[in-house]
């Protein structure tokens, strides 16, 4: 394929952004333009020479504009093959269009809408729009197609230098099948979602999605499999694809999903600076405090040796202090906060192979309803996130001990830090602070007996500390084992067949107990 020197051009967006330059710097090169309704009326105002697509072909917008550009002079236009139907158009009058910006409706911002009828909604899906673009990207061989107005420049820089590439009208009609491929999965899910009386439900009859690519990475989880970083357009919450990396490698499979995870579990803490240090997808240490470096020194007291090579996450700018505390204890593979400092950047240049992320929207947990998604061998497991608040009215004394002021504290930070560590999971915490956390195990008393070891590994005091379980104890063993720690009070969820068992052996040894009536597994 050769350059394609562009003579016509389509133009009808919804999104003008740019669009009156665009048009400006097409008319300047000698491009004739063609337009719709609004666009045209923009254009003209602008001072531009525009044919309006009803004089184009010949036929006037009908049906309130349902139906304007389904023309044989405008699809013929697009998806004729130069040189070889070069006969039927002069015959049938058609003349060729090389360029064909348009955007559509905007169906998905209409149906974010809280007032949104069903009447609304299918006004605003858009029919002539997509036609015409699969049919420019479909004959990328004629015709350059555009979707995006970031491509804007680029394209013009082009036609400015003779003609649009055949790289770039294929790279361009692969974004407009992406594009319009996204704008159907949102009203095949919006549809598939309404039930008999048009009234939405929770999960359509088909799940469609779209991810785009951010990067290819060196590998997977292990070197031998192929892997890639995709973002999510649709995200309302900032993530770490939206991180500005300022230093150190390019982030890996694992550097990225174990950020994640000290990402998720950070943000559930937002009254006091606090740090999270992550081995493996697990917290291996979370603390709050009064300022950034004492919460990181807590933190990763809780278990020093697997802190080596984790992931650090701070709900706050990372300052000179605690980047000083960071470079003085420990390697770190990842270092992730809102703001860096200028004095915390200048210590941490001096690890040139440290990873040091700034996410500006790490503290914005963002609205709207995410989903959670796990492949299995011929499926898919969609699920809402674990998104869940605990609050006081929730809460029911189980026993015969009621927690002090202090132990409730420290048990509802306990159980924020358990929802993010791998079941079965056991968190030791004492003055907003974990002191062994025991995850991923098969039985809960074994994670409870791995917290105790964990704290006896790092010299730390079990003895007054309280203990939280992502979800109810089966049997008594589990508490047995913490009130031999020393564990001073405990929080899960109840609702065990043996409730009243587990009661007592928790006031047999003095232990308050606290019942969420929540679980949080995470597997």
């Amino acid at each position: 394929m050769t350059d394609l020197n562009v003579r016509r051009a389509l133009i009808s967006v919804s999104d003008k952004t740019g669009i009156e330059a665009f048009a400006r710097g097409l008319q300047k090169l000698g491009i004739a333009l063609v337009s719709t309704g609004g666009t045209a009326r923009l254009l003209a105002d602008a001072g531009l020479a525009v044919t309006e697509i009803a004089e184009f072909t010949g036929a006037p917008e009908i049906m309130d504009g349902r139906v304007k550009t389904l023309h044989p002079r405008v699809h013929g236009g697009i998806l004729a093959r130069r040189g070889q139907d070069d006969a039927v158009m002069a015959e049938q009058g058609i003349e060729p269009i090389d360029l064909v910006v348009v955007n559509l409706y905007p169906f998905r911002e209409t149906i974010a809408r809280p007032d949104c009828t069903l009447d609304q909604a299918l006004e605003n899906i858009d029919i002539g729009g997509p036609t015409m673009l699969r049919a420019a990207a479909k004959n990328h061989a004629h015709v350059a197609v555009v979707v995006n107005s970031g491509d804007y420049a680029s394209v013009l820089d082009q036609l400015g230098r003779g003609g649009i590439d055949a790289a770039t009208r294929r790279r361009l009609a692969a974004d407009c099948f992406a594009h319009t491929a996204a704008y159907d999965d949102a009203v095949a899910n919006y549809l598939g979602a309404l039930d008999d009386h048009a009234q939405p439900e929770t999960f359509a009859t088909s799940f469609n999605h779209q991810w785009h690519k951010q990067q290819d990475l060196r590998y997977g989880e292990n070197p031998h499999q192929q892997a890639a970083f995709f973002r999510d357009p649709q995200s309302s919450t900032a993530g770490l694809a939206d991180a500005t990396q300022l230093q150190g490698k390019a982030m890996s499979y694992n550097n990225i999903a174990d950020a994640d995870a000290a990402l998720a579990c950070v943000r559930a803490f937002d009254t006091a600076p606090a740090c999270v240090i992550v081995k493996h997808a697990n917290p291996c240490g979370v603390a709050v405090a009064t300022d950034l470096e004492a919460a990181y020194r807590r933190a990763f007291a809780t278990d020093p040796t697997s802190a080596f090579g984790g992931i650090l996450a701070f709900n706050r700018a990372l300052d000179g202090a605690t980047a000083r505390a960071i470079v003085d204890n420990q390697f770190a593979e990842v270092i992730l906060a809102p703001q860096i400092e200028d004095d915390a950047a200048d210590l941490l240049r001096r690890k040139k192979n440290l990873r040091v992320l700034a996410l500006p929207g790490l503290t914005d947990t963002g609205a709207g309803l995410r989903h959670e998604i796990k492949q299995v061998a011929g499926g898919l497991l969609v699920q809402s996130a674990d998104d869940a608040l605990l609050d006081d009215s929730q809460l029911r004394v189980a026993g015969a001990q009621t927690p002090t002021d202090a132990q409730h504290a420290d048990l509802l930070f306990a159980w924020r830090v358990a929802k993010f560590v791998k079941s079965n999971a056991i968190v030791y915490a004492r003055d907003g602070a974990t002191v062994g956390i025991g995850a991923g195990q098969m039985s809960r008393v074994d994670s409870a007996r791995i917290a105790g070891l964990k704290a006896a590994d790092a010299g730390l005091e079990v003895t007054g500390a309280v203990m939280a379980s992502d979800a109810f104890f089966p049997f008594r063993d589990g508490i047995d084992a913490a009130a031999r720690a020393g564990v001073a009070a405990v929080i899960q969820p109840g609702g065990s067949i043996r409730d009243d068992e587990v009661i007592a052996a928790a006031d047999e040894a003095g232990m308050a107990m606290l019942f969420t009536g929540m679980r949080h597994f995470r597997h």
